[in-house]
């Protein structure tokens, strides 16, 4: 069982996802004293009972005015058994973008359902994300079961119509309590009928599945660095995997090989290093590498079109006509996606990228899977993506020329050189309109 287990709540709008929150880091005494006071204070002119437990996450005042959740709240707090990290993150469909965050580094998710309204809409986006980023189990809390009489019949209809969303996860459904503590930290003796574990018990006991340490090797290079003639280090993260002294890497993309001769950090040269440490490598062999090769234990793919699923953060729709960067480790290329995506909506999309992209399917390995979409004229992140993996299709039929093409058709034609440059300078106009 790991040591640190990353969790995030979701659901929509006034399930009580801050309410459990801040119950489960009372009762596990995972909050100070003086927080105590404060919340205490602040509950005294609110109808939530003698204090209000959503406090401790919601810090922004806006938060407290409108009593919703609108940035992600990061909590941690550890019990004998385990240690944790919490991400509260807003249910309000405006800050969907916010919920995709915090659960992009999550183990476990909780999902919340008001058991008086069942499973609803965004609900359901948010097990879509949470799904599309990687996450394996989820617990399944009905919320405010005190407000339906504790009716075995209605949770286990809830739990029934929230089996579809989740295909491929593992759910843990708990009838809970947030504002009295029913199967919180205990079982709930108003609960008979429940033979699962309360909510802490299960997070303090659940496997969960940990790809980045124990995956094949993957580095992408940062720095190269050179001090002096008799010294040349690629310096980077390690995504995933481990690796030793005299392993055998591959240097991506020019497909070459060499052994690895030291591993040099900081505090002195090591044997072995695992992912995440920030490490130099040193080669047996001179290779030309440079900052965005990856060096990896084994093959990775490599392609300029990739299919892969989007959520769309920004306002300003996405624009199949228009250039955005793509961020993917430590490469930053120039990207046209063809469709169009709104705020808040998932959509899978196809992506031609000016540079090729060496990557891992998401399915496979999260940090060599996962990108952001960049907004060039703003420089906001308008779009997180997960790759699915190398495309095969054709471009669409009646389709746009793709922007390099226009760029180079727009040169050739033109009959002088100021025509040509004039000709560029309007179709980049248009692209990055």
């Amino acid at each position: 069982m790991s040591g640190l287990l990353r969790i995030c709540t979701a659901g929509s709008v006034d399930d009580g996802k801050s309410t459990l929150i801040g119950r489960l880091l009372y009762d596990s005494r995972g909050v100070y004293e003086d927080q105590i006071s404060s919340v205490e204070k602040a509950s005294k002119n609110r109808t939530a009972g003698p204090i209000d437990f959503s406090l401790f996450t919601d810090g922004l005042r806006a938060e407290r005015e409108q009593g919703i959740t609108i940035d992600v709240a990061y909590r941690y707090f550890a019990t004998a058994r385990r240690k944790f990290i919490l991400a509260d993150t807003p249910g309000h469909e405006q800050y969907t973008r916010n919920m995709a965050t915090g659960a992009s580094t999550a183990d476990v998710a909780i999902l919340l359902i008001d058991a008086r309204h069942g499973v609803r809409e965004q609900t359901i986006r948010h097990a879509r994300i949470a799904r599309l980023l990687g996450i394996g189990h989820f617990v399944l809390a009905v919320n405010k079961m005190d407000l339906v009489g504790f009716d075995r019949a209605v949770f286990q209809t809830i739990v029934d119509d929230f089996a579809q969303h989740a295909p491929g996860a593992v759910v843990h459904a708990i009838p809970i309590s947030a504002l009295d503590g029913d199967n919180v930290i205990t079982t709930s003796a108003r609960t008979p009928w429940f033979q699962g574990p309360a909510l802490l018990p299960f997070l303090e006991t659940v496997e969960v599945e940990r790809r980045r340490a124990e995956g094949t090797f993957r580095m992408p290079v940062q720095l190269v660095v050179r001090p002096d003639q008799s010294f040349r280090g690629y310096a980077g993260q390690a995504l995933s995997g481990h690796i030793r002294v005299g392993d055998t890497l591959t240097v991506s993309p020019s497909g070459l090989q060499s052994r690895i001769k030291r591993i040099v950090t900081f505090d002195g040269d090591l044997e072995e290093a695992f992912a995440p440490m920030s490490v130099t490598i040193v080669l047996e062999d001179e290779i030309d590498i440079s900052r965005g090769d990856v060096l990896s234990g084994g093959s990775l793919q490599i392609a300029n079109r990739i299919e892969a699923d989007v959520v769309w953060m920004d306002e300003r729709p996405l624009n199949p006509s228009r250039m955005y960067l793509l961020k993917h480790n430590a490469r930053t290329v120039a990207a046209e996606v063809d469709r169009g995506l709104t705020l808040n909506e998932i959509g899978k999309v196809v992506i031609t990228t000016t540079r090729p992209l060496l990557f891992d399917p998401y399915a496979t390995n999260r940090e060599t899977g996962s990108f952001i979409l960049i907004d060039s004229a703003t420089n906001f992140t308008a779009g997180a993506g997960m790759i699915i993996g190398a495309s095969h299709e054709l471009p669409r039929h009646g389709a746009r020329p793709a922007a390099a093409e226009r760029l180079a058709a727009a040169a050739r034609t033109a009959a002088s050189e100021t025509e040509a440059v004039e000709a560029v300078r309007r179709v980049l106009e248009e692209v990055l309109v």
